[in-house]
């Protein structure tokens, strides 16, 4: 095992150089857009190091993608044309008074000069990022205090940098405004936890955090050009947005919002600074189709609703706005171009969901009405709208499922076999491996790319240690790789072409349920968690209750174990429980966190169990510890 990375075929070749007919190269709009404006280049060339000097950061790796104006024959021309957009990284000046620093992070750190300080909009993922961004505005604009932190919405990018800019005590005392959607910190803390190992897995496929950075590689995500890996960090808001209207003074700036739920993210919202004629649409209007269902995972979102929020953006505010800034990408200036942003990206929401609905009531599948939707050729050509990030493909299948669910309606779809038993079946059914192989470097050498890789996916899931069958698999995804326009599409391709040739690793992760997330959650919410953990199958013969209360909250939950479930009741008191814990709300992070044990705790006199802790150790005993390598292209 361990075939060397190929070259584009004939065929990719062939597939890109008709896209360079297809769309309007020889429109530049974008990269005087993303160069206007410009103070000064990244500090240290933009790399970023944690307090080991590890690296957190480094778009230097990417040094490769602005050395040429023309795509490489392996990279798609759309995509390599976006990757140099984002490329573009810096301390930008968008407006008097409102600056971002570009491509320190996979999303834009906005900073607004206030009356008697600075707000920070969006601190990025990482802590030292969000550090060196904010260090960079300094250098080169006065040094005054962060006044208020904003939170656009709920997604890791907009807020894990948060403690690299202000701090938890600035914050506690009140020298710290932190602002947010309603709803913002259960949807942080919910969607990166309850399904978090199998999200961050899947991330490392859709960002391509395990490739190369070079032309048969990572070329980019769309959205940004990756994810930084440093510290995340989550404080809870001091002031959430309740309202569509509703208008806040901020250091002696107007800011007017409009709440986005169940849009690009479950708590989202976007805002019109009164003063500045400054307009933002958050995630939901910026150079990419975007996501209504994310590769790594998460819930599915509603185009229909993204759509009425970007027209009722047009309808308050778009004849106002003098320019629009975003949370990734860079600005548009002037109405009329703020207009048109807004208005297409308006429209290809709208047509996803409409499109959809209207193929499935003539009976048509997602997989069908997929092949089916094209957008009308003003959207397609319009550069903020290639599939970028989203792709029209996926988003039309997440509307199907969306409102119709998984199934089908075909009775043979409703309990097929498991993928193990279906791949040997239709091995054997196609005349065992070696005719599988046949057939499959047949398609390969047609170009036929997409079936040679289902064909080969039955194979590896029936016989793994098929090398032939993983390495033929690896050149067939890495070809769609080359090909595709998707910087995630790519990154998945190219990502499962390196697992097949290489095998998965096996090097440390950190946890989704870092100590900030884990002490951000409610006491609902922790329970919820742990429910969520509980190994049901062990769990299932016991019946065992528990009475909690926290001694440093004023707060008491009742928790009862049966048929391999854990339910809980905020505020009640157990009926006949097994056993009674006094403990802090900061010993119960600990215990959940697995960085102390009950015997240490209770040898630390930081809790008590009456009458007997035995019941409660089983308990956490039950919790499931989650795998991160798990197989993803093989069984």
């Amino acid at each position: 095992m361990g075939a060397k990375r190929k070259e584009a075929s004939a065929h990719s070749r062939a597939a890109n150089s008709r896209l360079l007919e297809a769309l309007p190269f020889e429109d530049e709009r974008d990269f005087e857009d993303a160069r206007r404006g410009f103070v000064a280049p990244l500090a240290n060339a933009g790399a970023v190091t944690d307090a080991e000097g590890l690296p957190v950061w480094d778009p230097t790796r990417f040094e490769f993608v602005r050395e040429r104006a023309e795509a490489p024959p392996t990279v798609n021309p759309s995509l390599w044309r976006q990757s140099r957009l984002v490329l573009e990284g810096g301390l930008f000046k968008v407006t008097d008074r409102l600056y971002q620093v570009r491509n320190q992070d996979l999303s834009n750190l906005t900073i607004v000069e206030g009356e008697s300080g600075v707000i920070v909009i969006d601190p990025l993922i990482s802590t030292e990022t969000a550090r060196a961004a904010l260090e960079l505005y300094f250098a080169h604009r006065p040094r005054r205090p962060v006044v208020a932190v904003i939170h656009s919405h709920s997604h890791v990018d907009h807020y894990g940098g948060i403690r690299g800019v202000v701090s938890a005590e600035d914050v506690a005392a009140g020298r710290v405004r932190v602002i947010a959607p309603t709803g913002f910190l259960v949807a942080a803390v919910a969607e990166n936890v309850f399904a978090g190992n199998a999200m961050s897995r899947r991330a490392l496929f859709m960002y391509g955090n395990l490739l190369e950075a070079d032309p048969r590689g990572q070329v980019g995500a769309g959205l940004g050009m990756t994810v930084s890996r440093g510290e995340i960090s989550l404080l809870e808001p001091t002031e959430e947005v309740t309202e569509t209207g509703q208008r806040l003074e901020i250091d002696g700036l107007t800011f007017e919002f409009l709440l986005a739920p169940d849009s690009e993210a479950p708590a989202e919202m976007h805002w019109y600074i009164e003063e500045l004629g400054a307009l933002t649409a958050a995630e939901n209007c910026c150079h990419t189709l975007h996501n209504t269902y994310t590769l790594r995972g998460a819930p599915i979102r509603d185009p229909r609703a993204w759509s009425r929020y970007l027209n009722e953006t047009i309808d308050r505010w778009g004849a106002r706005a003098e320019v629009m800034y975003g949370m990734h990408h860079w600005p548009v200036w002037g109405s009329d171009r703020v207009l048109e942003m807004l208005r297409k990206g308006r429209d290809a929401y709208r047509y996803i969901n409409d499109e959809t609905l209207r193929l499935a009531n003539h009976g048509h599948t997602a997989p069908e009405i997929a092949e089916l939707v094209e957008l009308p050729e003003a959207l397609s050509r319009h550069w903020a709208l290639r599939d970028y990030y989203g792709t029209v493909h996926h988003n039309v299948k997440a509307t199907y499922v969306k409102y119709l669910g998984p199934y089908d309606g075909n009775p043979a779809n409703l309990h097929p076999l498991p993928p193990v038993e279906a791949a040997a079946r239709y091995v054997e059914a196609i005349g065992g491996g070696a005719r599988v192989l046949e057939l499959a470097r047949e398609s390969c050498e047609r170009g036929e790319y997409r079936w040679a890789a289902e064909l080969l996916n039955h194979l590896v899931f029936a016989e793994p240690g098929n090398t032939e069958a993983r390495e033929l698999q690896a050149d067939a995804l890495e070809q769609l790789g080359y090909q595709a326009e998707s910087g995630p599409w790519r990154n998945a391709y190219l990502t499962a072409a390196k697992e097949l040739r290489y095998g998965t690793l096996d090097i440390p992760i950190s946890a989704t349920a870092s100590p900030d997330t884990v002490r951000a959650m409610s006491l609902d919410l922790l329970c919820d968690y742990l429910a969520m953990r509980l190994d049901g199958p062990r769990a299932a013969a016991l019946e065992l209750r528990f009475e909690l209360e926290l001694t440093d909250g004023d707060e008491r939950v009742a928790l009862e174990l049966a048929n391999g479930t854990l339910h809980h009741s905020l505020g009640a008191t157990a009926a006949q429980p097994a056993t009674r814990v006094r403990l802090t709300r900061a010993t119960l992070d600990r215990l959940v966190l697995g960085t102390t044990t009950l015997a240490e705790a209770s040898a630390a006199g930081e809790l008590a169990c009456e009458p007997d802790p035995a019941p409660f150790d089983q308990l956490l005993a039950l919790l499931d510890e989650f795998e991160f390598w798990f197989n993803v292209i093989e069984p």
